[in-house]
């Protein structure tokens, strides 16, 4: 199969539309279940370039979860703790702990559950039947992996009525040296990027502070990775083998630094003692006590605790998450590594990632002002390393 006509393009307007191998030779996908879209397959595509690589990097499996050809988050296989399990909505889930691609999707889809919903999924690794048992009771639109057991295939196939997209990809194929798109009726022509990202590419340290602990080179990795497969400008803040704040698309960096530093505090703060023991009524479903937890988060917290509508969401009243405790439970938080797709143009940026924890960036360099963006880090104690190399996604 060369080419795979699909029902439309971006658009219901767009048509006609399809997949194809400009060379003649075969798709590297067999489509095992559903009938993917245009958007389906850009997602699936990105996506998993960006956990093949992560394997090639960490040599762990990985997972990632994708929007709009955005990731909202990619994971290593690292075991849960007992409270991230909880956070994630996976605390129920059997032999977890004995499925490095289970505990990588769990991660990549728990950190932010709002982005999330309705996403596609990648895999490094054969989906096993733990992964797929979490991936069948999310909202989701398809998965990309280079196998099924078949335990997960036939778990998979009944998703969604039977109409779920599963998408198996030859984890051997290799894309051509040049890629080429139309815009306008114009066609584009780019070496493809296939820049390596690993540890050799952290040794320029350009802070006072050059310790990097092995923990952290991961996430760096982990960091720089997500950031070559996410739409430009982009942000990212990673902690204990995953991304957990991505942003995504913005024109203004420090906007980017904003955004992502908002949902790497909501993934925090969702493990947090006031959140873990939130009482939910028992008849409020997965999606609805998520957005629930965010408007708890939120400055709109009186939206689902005030006194006429709090029973609608819990069997017992929450005590409000005031702004002065949230920030005491912030400020305990260490340990985080921020990372850019180019370079930061202001120390504000530094100023924004200290609030959330953060002790680690990687950067291009680059800009006219780095000797301020360095001072800023020296004088939080933060370590950074310039990569020297920009990692626009278009």
């Amino acid at each position: 199969m060369n080419e795979f006509q699909l029902k439309y393009g971006c658009n219901p307007n767009q048509k006609p539309s399809r997949i194809f191998m400009k060379n003649g030779k075969d798709l590297p996908v067999e489509i095992l279940n559903g009938k993917p879209g245009y958007i389906n397959f850009l997602d699936a595509f990105n996506s998993w370039q960006l956990v093949k690589e992560l394997k090639e990097a960490t040599g762990m499996p990985c997972a990632t979860s994708f929007k709009h050809v955005s990731p909202t988050s990619a994971a290593v296989g690292k075991k849960l703790s007992p409270v991230l399990k909880k956070s994630c909505f996976v605390d129920d889930i059997e032999g977890l702990d004995d499925s490095p691609i289970a505990c990588a999707y769990a991660r990549a889809r728990g950190t932010d559950r709002m982005s999330s919903f309705g996403d596609w999924i990648a895999l490094s690794d054969e989906c096993d039947e733990t992964c797929a048992k979490i991936i069948v009771r999310e909202v989701s639109d398809g998965v990309i992996a280079p196998s099924y057991s078949p335990k997960a295939l036939e778990i998979l196939k009944n998703k969604r009525k039977g109409t779920y997209n599963v998408v198996k990809i030859d984890p051997n194929y290799v894309p051509e040296e040049k890629e080429t798109k139309d815009v306008f009726g114009i066609t584009f022509e780019q070496g493809r990027n296939n820049f390596k990202i690993n540890k050799e590419l952290l040794s320029n340290v350009v802070t006072a502070n050059k310790d990097i602990p092995e923990s952290a080179v991961i996430d760096m990795i982990i960091a720089l990775i997500t950031l070559k497969y996410t739409q430009s400008n982009s942000v990212c803040f990673a902690y204990d083998g995953q991304a957990i704040g991505v942003g995504a698309g913005q024109q203004s960096r420090i906007h980017c630094t904003r955004l992502a530093g908002q949902k790497a505090d909501l993934f925090m703060l969702r493990q947090s003692e006031k959140v873990q023991s939130l009482q939910f009524n028992e008849k409020l479903g997965r999606p609805d006590r998520n957005n629930v937890i965010d408007i708890y988060l939120s400055d709109d917290a009186e939206d689902v605790i005030g006194d006429e509508v709090w029973q609608k969401y819990f069997a017992v009243r929450p005590e409000p998450f005031t702004r002065e405790e949230k920030k005491a439970y912030l400020a305990k938080n260490s340990g985080i590594t921020l990372a850019s797709d180019a370079f930061f143009p202001f120390s504000d940026n530094i100023e924004r990632a200290r609030k959330s924890g953060v002790k680690y960036v990687v950067q291009p360099g680059g800009s006219v002002r780095d000797d301020l963006v360095i001072k800023a880090c020296d004088d939080y104690d933060m370590v950074m390393a310039f990569t020297g190399m920009r990692l626009f996604h278009h």
